[in-house]
Formats: C-alpha cells, sequence, structure tokens
C-alpha cells in the first residue's frame, strides 16, 4: 500500500537551495525536504570555488554586474543581476552566522580571482566550499524540529490540481518513488520549491554527479511551466583526465592563481585567443581548448601550476592536491591533464526575482531555474550566490500564502493497475548510453545545424521507445532519470536550433555571427489551463 504524506512546504532537492529555503521556512511552516540520497550526492557538495561578492573596499556592486552582464554575453536580466549583486555580502554573512568558517588573511576574508571577474571577490573555504556550506547547513536542518527530510526519494511528477477534479491550476505535491522499497508516494503540500540543479548528465563527459538528470526541469515543464534558454549549457573548461578520476573537477580558482593552459610541449596557447589569456569566460577557455584538442588530435591539454611555491599549492588547493596525487599526479612539480566537460545548465525553469514559476505556489531556485542572472553563460562563482539569494527571497513570498488555512484536496494515489513488472533493462541502460554519446557528439561546445537536426531525430526515436516502455511497465529509478534526460535532451535541441546566431555558450558554425538584439527562447507546453 502506497503511503501518503502532508506538509506545509515540500521542497525537493537536498542541496545548498533546497536545505537554505528550509531552513529560512522553518520557524512558520512544516518542511519536508526530499533527497535522492546523502547531501555528498549532489552538485553542491562538489563546488570547489566559492561565492562571489564584493566585500573589498576596492570593489564596487557596479563592476560585479558588469562582469556578470559581460561573461553573459548581453542576455543577463539587468534588475536581476543587480538585485543579485547588491544581496551577496548578505548571504556571505548570514553564512558564517550560521556557522561556514570562510578561509581568512590578516583577519579578513581571503578573497580569490576568478576567470572573468575584473576583482578579487569570491569567498572560499579552501578548495571545497560546496562541501563545507552543504554539510553546515545539513547539520542546522537536522537539529530543527519543524523539518523532515526523506532520503532516497525521486519525485516522478508534480501535482497540479487542475487535474483533480476541476480545481484551479496550483501545485499541491509531487508523486515521488521510494527508491529503497520501489514503491510510490503521495507528498501533498501547500507550496513546493523544485531545487533539483541541472541537467549536465545528458553529457556523456561532465563534472557533475550521476543525480543530474534535469528532473525538475522535466517535471516543471510537463506541469506546464516556461522554460528558457536551454541551448546555453556550460562547459567547464578543466575537468581531470585520467582513466580513474572519475568526475573531479580542477577549480577556476587554480588560473585564477596563476595556472597556465599549455600543450603537451609545454606551449601556452590562451594568449592567442584572448586577452585576458587563462582568466577569460569559461565559454571563451572551453572552445579554445577544445579547438586545440581537434588541431592537434590531443586528447587533453595541461593546467600548469607549479610554478607558485608547494606551500601555496597544498594551502590554496588543498583537495585538488590530494585527488591528482592519488592518481600518481604531483601538482607541486608537474601539469594537471584536463579535457573540458558539461558543467552547468545556465538555462531553466521560467522564475521571476523570488523563485515563481507559470504554476501557482511552484517555486524553482538554484539551478533548476532561469531567473536571469546567468544569461548565456555564467560567470563563475555566481551559482552557489543564486541559490542563496533564491532561497531566501522565494522563502519570504511563500509564507504570507501560508497563513490562509486552507483544506488541501485529496489526491488520488499512483495508478498501477495496468502496468507490469519490466522483464529486462537493456532498453534503458542501452537509450541512456545513446542518449548521452550522441549530445555530446553533436551537441557539444561547438555545433552546427546538421548535426542539431540528427540529434533531434534520434531523440524523437528514443522518445517514442521511452513512451511505450513508461506506460506499459512499472517505474524505476532509471526510467525515471532516462525520461528526464531526453525531455531535457528535446528542450536543448529545441532551443538550440531556434537560436540563429553565436551568443555566449551556444556557439554555431552556421551562424557565427551574433545579433545586435539579445532575445530570450521560451519553450511552452501551452497554456496550465490546457495542460
Amino acid at each position: 500500500m502506497s503511503q501518503r504524506f502532508s506538509t506545509d512546504v515540500l521542497i525537493i532537492g537536498g542541496g545548498a537551495a533546497g536545505l537554505a529555503a528550509a531552513l529560512h521556512l522553518a520557524d512558520t511552516a512544516r518542511v519536508t525536504v526530499l533527497a535522492k540520497g546523502e547531501p555528498s550526492s549532489g552538485s553542491s557538495f562538489w563546488a570547489q570555488g566559492g561565492i562571489a561578492a564584493v566585500l573589498d573596499d576596492a570593489d564596487r556592486f557596479a563592476f560585479h554586474e558588469a562582469d556578470t552582464m559581460k561573461a553573459g554575453a548581453d542576455l543577463c536580466d539587468r534588475e536581476t543581476v543587480r538585485l543579485m549583486v547588491r544581496e551577496a555580502p548578505d548571504v556571505i554573512r548570514e553564512l558564517s552566522t550560521w556557522g561556514v568558517d570562510f578561509d581568512k588573511e590578516d583577519n579578513q576574508l581571503h578573497l580569490t580571482m576568478e576567470g572573468g571577474h575584473s576583482h578579487r571577490r569570491v569567498a572560499h573555504i579552501a578548495d571545497a566550499t560546496g562541501r563545507e556550506i552543504t554539510q553546515k547547513l545539513s547539520e542546522k536542518v537536522l537539529d530543527h524540529h519543524n523539518i523532515e527530510i526523506f532520503h532516497d526519494r525521486m519525485a516522478i511528477d508534480l501535482i497540479n490540481l487542475n487535474k483533480v477534479n476541476g480545481y484551479p491550476s496550483a501545485c499541491a505535491g509531487a508523486h515521488v518513488l521510494n527508491t529503497s522499497t520501489d514503491r510510490v508516494e503521495v507528498f501533498q503540500a501547500k507550496a513546493v520549491v523544485i531545487a533539483t540543479g541541472g541537467a549536465s548528465k545528458v553529457y556523456l563527459y561532465t563534472s557533475n554527479p550521476d543525480g543530474s538528470t534535469g528532473d525538475g526541469i522535466a517535471m516543471a515543464y510537463r506541469a506546464g511551466c516556461r522554460v528558457a534558454n536551454m541551448e546555453f549549457n556550460q562547459f567547464h573548461p578543466t575537468c581531470l583526465y585520467h582513466p580513474h578520476a572519475g568526475s573531479f573537477l580542477i577549480s577556476e580558482a587554480v588560473r585564477g592563481e596563476g595556472g597556465i593552459l599549455t600543450s603537451a610541449k609545454g606551449h601556452r596557447f590562451m594568449p592567442r585567443y584572448d586577452e585576458r589569456a587563462e582568466l577569460a569566460p569559461r565559454d571563451i577557455v572551453a572552445r579554445a581548448i577544445d579547438q586545440e584538442m581537434k588541431k592537434k588530435g590531443l586528447d587533453c591539454v595541461y593546467l600548469d601550476i607549479s610554478h607558485r611555491s608547494p606551500d601555496f599549492i597544498k594551502s590554496h588547493f588543498p583537495n585538488i592536491h590530494e585527488q591528482c596525487q592519488r592518481l600518481g599526479i604531483d601538482i607541486t612539480q608537474e601539469p594537471i591533464p584536463v579535457v573540458p566537460a558539461a558543467h552547468y545548465t545556465c538555462g531553466g525553469v521560467l522564475v521571476d526575482a523570488d523563485g515563481r514559476t507559470d504554476l501557482n505556489m511552484l517555486f524553482a531556485i538554484g539551478e533548476v531555474a532561469y531567473s536571469g542572472l546567468h544569461g548565456a553563460n555564467r560567470l563563475a562563482s555566481n551559482s552557489l550566490l543564486e541559490c542563496l539569494v533564491h532561497a531566501k527571497r522565494a522563502s519570504k513570498a511563500i509564507k504570507p500564502r501560508l497563513e490562509h488555512n486552507f483544506e488541501l484536496p485529496y489526491v488520488p494515489k499512483w495508478d498501477e493497475s495496468r502496468v507490469k513488472d519490466a522483464d529486462e533493462s537493456i532498453m534503458v541502460s542501452h537509450n541512456w548510453d545513446e542518449l548521452r554519446r550522441f549530445m555530446w557528439d553533436f551537441v557539444g561546445i561547438v555545433r552546427t545545424d546538421s548535426r542539431l537536426e540528427r540529434a533531434k531525430r534520434r531523440i524523437d526515436l528514443l522518445n517514442q521507445e521511452v513512451s511505450e516502455h513508461y506506460a506499459k511497465y512499472r517505474i524505476s529509478s532509471d526510467l525515471i532519470e532516462l525520461r528526464n534526460l531526453l525531455q531535457v535532451a528535446n528542450l536543448i535541441v529545441r532551443s538550440a536550433m531556434m537560436r540563429k546566431e553565436s551568443r555566449g555558450l551556444h556557439f554555431n558554425l552556421d551562424h557565427p555571427k551574433t545579433l545586435d538584439k539579445p532575445e530570450n527562447t521560451l519553450l511552452s507546453t501551452g497554456s496550465i489551463r490546457d495542460f
């Protein structure tokens, strides 16, 4: 028998954005957090760089805004950028009161430099900022009597009241798979926050953990919400290239502290591509590396920080040093082999400044959302900033809505009466592999119209197979993720086909010029009322 749970606010996602929102809400509401796994399974935990904020007397809000707009290729929403930049210092101060101990030098915050920034403004905890923040937030959440966390839960689809006895459209919870029991549960709530992260697992090579399968974007789109600018997928320039490295990222801060990119023969190449060299924004650096590798037939390039002192390297990048040392690479003496990898989804569910989506009582925060902060490319260390600012703003917007004493209507349980157990899983695993491979080949760092058309044809065929399987057999976690990845891949390719220019992270050889007037790419299933 499937279980049913009721709460005031349901938060889907246990990373920095979801945990921060839970803490902001818990003093006045019952909060339920759903997580696929432990905190270490999310992208927030693995964020190395830090949080960008104007904290130095030599810096200005206007400088941070200008850097963000420039990195975003003028597609950022100026008002959103202004708001985020001005609220950034308060985020740092609030995290400090929650026990996050940022690195200091001479009793002042140590601010590092990263690509695309004109000033040192990245507050950090060595090279493991995300891990420290996530752990501290997790501890506070676990201690709060008004917050309940359910691990091993995967949301399948959002509940739109429009489908329940003709109520007006509003989000009232989600159907959720308990992956430890393989049973579907109903979680009802007065408000829902999706904080599920991005979709970089749609690509063969990614810096993201396995759970970054675009679940929130896919669910919100199916529920009738618009998505924006899905063609802008950020490829981090420097992922460790080693057969046993997994998805290990070499932080932007390594280049910020003097690391240089070279060929196998030690020749530096970035100054040929951009006057900012290694400190150019990520899209420029990633394309330069991609071009160098293809032009010279290289498996990787090299990032060299060995000219800095061993003590400096070990103190600033202890985790990177330890991981590379474990694989036989001494970064104090030799360069690090690196390749670009899919890293961040700059598009997402369209939201306003408070995280509101098109569907009443549904909010989206963090990487799952498109707020207008990142535009066509994300400035380094603006991601954790967006997570935490939006968590606070969305919570503030939700609280007044909970003051009304309204009863949630009864939501029917998940219907499994017409499905059966799958006799094999080869379809899911084969299609998963095929999807990620052709997305890497055809919808990667450099694109063409013909590659996009080829990808779209393959997506249509796979989608037909998966839809038939989804209708016939009981769901599994792998099937849910494959369904969502196909949905997101379709959104990425359709968005890329609509953009007849090259801008930011979207570079199309058939449309190399940048249009004078930047416009967002919006996709919708149609009005929520008709969905």
